[in-house]
């Protein structure tokens, strides 16, 4: 009989994304960056005007693969050349920006939407975000939505706070994410991954048994979900930032199924029954979770 232990940390292993799988991200999102990089600069690339963001750039990807967020950081002497248009040079940045790349990969899908282009390849989508750096250390990207505007966003604070978080949960911050994407994907659940990201940083914040080990991880499960389903229509402001993220509630009605098969799964757990605990723990994650 398998412990509680010994099946989530199979069920972690079982989410990471293989080597030829990173390998071939990398490779799609720096030619991508290249290309933009020998069309706006001088020197060879190096890699500096890239910043990775969302899943990839905060270590919460997991398989299989899906896309790659990817800021790219525009020479700060275009931002008046876009900002001086008459109407939606935001707009016209992202259309730049795709022009660049369609001569690159003339047969790939790609298209602008809202503040990104969407490079669509077979294995990952590529979504780059030109950004502008400001002396705080923030960036402006496009948002072409309402005639156009500049959106000032911190992910390096992003990264750092869900960061600072994982260090003092020994790991479980990150680990936490990663099952929790699992429960979204396997399940379709309409919500953000940024919700998820900072409901769970919240969550372990104050969760008395934040730093312990997977023996710990169905309570953590169970009593995630509790936290989420008691977070329906609330808000934070997204780290760095004064933008408010709403959680919405679309996703009530899957992550009260998820309790209550989390609650069923843990009350096996106690029984030692781990091959029942096991058949509720697949109803929320799928058949990566083994028994």
């Amino acid at each position: 009989m398998s412990t509680v232990s010994q099946r989530f940390n199979k069920f972690i292993s079982n989410l990471k994304l293989s080597e030829n799988q990173i390998n071939d991200a990398k490779t799609k999102y720096n030619n991508v960056c290249t290309k933009l990089h020998d069309n706006y600069y001088s020197t060879k690339y190096n890699g500096s005007t890239k910043l990775l963001v969302g899943s990839y750039g905060k270590r919460t990807a997991i398989a299989p693969p899906s896309d790659v967020d990817v800021l790219f950081k525009m020479p700060s002497t275009e931002y008046d050349r876009y900002n001086s248009y008459s109407g939606n040079g935001q707009s016209q940045l992202l259309q730049d920006i795709k022009n660049i790349l369609l001569k690159k990969y003339p047969n790939t899908n790609m298209r602008g939407d809202g503040q990104v282009v969407m490079v669509n390849f077979v294995s990952y989508s590529i979504e780059v975000v030109p950004g502008f750096k400001l002396t705080n250390g923030h960036y402006y990207i496009p948002d072409t939505h309402d005639g156009g505007t500049w959106k000032e966003i911190n992910p390096d604070f992003e990264k750092t706070s869900l960061s600072n978080s994982n260090s003092r949960s020994n790991g479980n911050t990150i680990k936490l994410i990663k099952m929790i994407k699992a429960w979204k994907y396997y399940c379709n659940v309409p919500i953000k991954s940024l919700v998820i990201e900072l409901t769970a940083v919240k969550f372990l914040e104050n969760w008395q048994y934040y730093d312990k080990s997977s023996v710990y991880y169905d309570w953590m499960i169970r009593d995630y979900f509790e936290k989420l389903v008691n977070s329906t229509n609330d808000w934070c402001f997204i780290p760095g930032t004064i933008e408010i993220l709403n959680y919405g509630d679309s996703w009530e009605s899957k992550a009260k199924t998820a309790l209550n098969n989390a609650k069923k799964a843990c009350d096996c757990e106690d029984d030692k029954d781990s091959f029942d605990a096991s058949y509720e723990w697949r109803k929320i994650f799928g058949m990566r979770f083994e028994y």
